[in-house]
């Protein structure tokens, strides 16, 4: 099998639409958003991305269906998201069952008054209870990071 970790280009973001139907039904919007994928023999098996908000950069859509998780697709994702915006503080609302894989890449726990405006106000909906919304709002400061995986 052949396996190859790279950033989709804007007329591959349909492939990520595809893949997020599972996860929320998210879009991708190629004025803001980078998403970087994996291939397994040329097929999209697993999605992560990273979106430009007027005021920071937000990690979301981290995601592998079902039926390809467990081969270690989503930290290839998470290596590849990572490397490339490694030069940029990057936010999350992280699922609560996920803190400390995101914490392998250097992603901190963070209370959500620390989150820019705009990122935070896409869990308005919790009224600030993150627990509830089974989230963790987290912060990786801008500094080197290398993949630790061949793709």
């Amino acid at each position: 099998m052949v396996i190859e970790t790279r950033e989709l280009r804007s007329e591959e973001f349909g492939l990520a639409e595809e893949i997020w139907i599972d996860y929320h039904e998210l879009k991708a919007d190629p004025k803001t958003d980078r998403i970087f994928g994996v291939f397994a023999d040329g097929m999209l098996v697993s999605v992560a991305r990273c979106r430009r908000h007027p005021d920071g950069y937000e990690v979301d859509g981290v995601f592998t269906p079902v039926r390809f998780r467990g081969r270690g697709y989503a930290r290839r994702a998470m290596d590849a998201l990572v490397e490339a915006c490694q030069h940029d503080t990057l936010y999350m609302h992280a699922v609560r069952d996920l803190v400390d894989f995101y914490g392998e890449y250097g992603f901190i726990s963070i209370p959500e008054s620390d989150l820019p405006p705009t990122i935070r106000a896409r869990f308005a909906f919790a009224l600030g209870e993150m627990e509830g919304a089974n989230v963790q709002p987290m912060r990786r400061a801008a500094g080197w990071f290398r993949r630790f995986q061949s793709s």
